[in-house]
């Protein structure tokens, strides 16, 4: 029964995470409650979310909106700051983790109530030198805040190219791009600390895929603001959860 339960929760946060980011709010929570370890939980959930951004990758250079030579340089810093992160993240106690995770999750729904990914412009843009030095920067602290919790790394990576110009749709690929390849280094380094559960993995990432494939859809055709305020109210229910329960 919880099987079917987590591949749903897999479908909802694959759909989430493309259209607009934290999805992992749902995942890692459930894991937990499903009794993982969180430090365990949070090195499963990325094998959905290497699965998922594969998809939605793929799908929206298909759709031709993916802005390959600023997503290919910024996931440079990213990777760096991932492998950091991930490697803090292996080797803390659970309980620490479990009220960084909390922290986090209230940290980034303040942070989504600001409506950073509105203000995105133009897709067709120019960057200037201090853009690129910005976003290098950026991408690194990315890169260590999603290699150590990942859960709302989106919608850090969008508010980070407020400052580029990119649109929305534009932003999202170069999210689902960049999380995608510093997650393969984070995985990695989870599977080798043994912080993943293959099997309870496997399935919240069959449910990511699905979800994954409808997320790139509806984010080309009609954005994400439906979304945002939903994931407002579940992320801070989980976060109750966690400090409380």
């Amino acid at each position: 029964m919880f099987e079917l339960l987590l591949f749903i929760i897999g479908i909802f946060s694959g759909f989430v995470n493309i259209l607009a980011g934290g999805g992992s709010f749902l995942t890692i929570p459930i894991l937990i409650f499903l009794g993982l370890p969180p430090t365990v939980a949070n090195g499963t959930n990325r094998l959905g979310i290497l699965l998922q951004s594969l998809v939605g990758a793929v799908k929206f250079k298909q759709y031709g909106v993916f802005p390959a030579k600023f997503a290919l340089l910024v996931s440079i810093p990213a990777i760096i700051g991932s492998i950091i992160g991930s490697y803090l993240a292996t080797i803390i106690s659970d309980d620490v983790f479990k009220n960084y995770l909390a922290f986090f999750m209230v940290f980034i729904t303040l942070i989504t109530l600001l409506n950073p990914v509105g203000k995105l412009r133009q897709n067709d843009i120019k960057l200037s030198k201090g853009k690129w030095i910005f976003s290098f920067v950026a991408f690194f602290f990315v890169g260590i805040y999603g290699g150590f919790i990942q859960a709302g790394v989106g919608f850090l990576i969008l508010a980070a190219m407020i400052v580029t110009g990119y649109d929305l749709v534009a932003g999202n690929a170069v999210k689902t791009f960049v999380i995608l390849i510093f997650t393969v280094f984070a995985l990695a380094i989870f599977i080798f600390q043994g912080k993943v559960d293959l099997y309870l993995g496997a399935i919240l990432a069959a449910g990511n895929v699905i979800g994954a494939f409808a997320g790139t859809k509806v984010t080309v055709l009609k954005g994400n603001n439906f979304v945002r305020w939903f994931v407002v109210a579940c992320v801070l229910v989980f976060a109750v959860k966690l400090v409380f329960f």
